[in-house]
């Protein structure tokens, strides 16, 4: 299984999917601003939950530099909400159960998993900016220390 990589420059697959209250979101609502998005293979498990802290913390920071937040996973609503409530978190979670948008981007996929292969979603980043075009394309990325890293990257220095 080969996924389709996204690269700066290409167009940002659109999308509409339900949050954690099971309204509709859409990227082509963020059009004319910066936005993030980012996948992450499941809420509440300590990996997901350092990032999306992450992003929670630096959220002042991101919006500061004109950028908001969409995260991406696989889980239902339901448990999205209750990942939302008990972290506190204050970006829209977004759920794609089919992994259609995750495909999309390229973040699911064949990906080694404790020395075994698996196929799973690929913990990434996309920066796309105003325009629905990709920024920046990160894949495989750790799920610590990166929005610090990706803060250095949009916040003028």
């Amino acid at each position: 299984m080969t996924e389709q990589r996204l690269a700066p420059g290409d167009e940002a697959p659109d999308f509409t999917l339900p949050d954690a209250d099971g309204h509709p979101v859409s990227l082509a609502s963020y059009r004319g601003q910066q936005v993030i998005v980012y996948f992450y293979p499941a809420a509440m498990t300590p990996g997901c939950t350092k990032e999306a802290c992450d992003f929670r913390d630096r959220g002042p920071d991101l919006a500061g530099a004109g950028t908001a937040v969409l995260g991406i996973s696989p889980d239902k609503p339901e448990k999205l909400a209750k990942f939302r409530d008990q972290e506190q978190l204050t970006f829209p979670l977004l759920s794609d159960p089919d992994h259609a948008v995750e495909q999309a981007y390229g973040a699911y996929g064949e990906k080694m998993m404790y020395g075994k292969k698996t196929v799973g979603v690929i913990r990434s980043t996309f920066v796309i900016d105003a325009d629905g075009k990709i920024a920046q394309a990160l894949y495989g990325v750790k799920a610590t220390g990166h929005v610090d890293r990706l803060l250095r990257d949009l916040l003028p220095s």
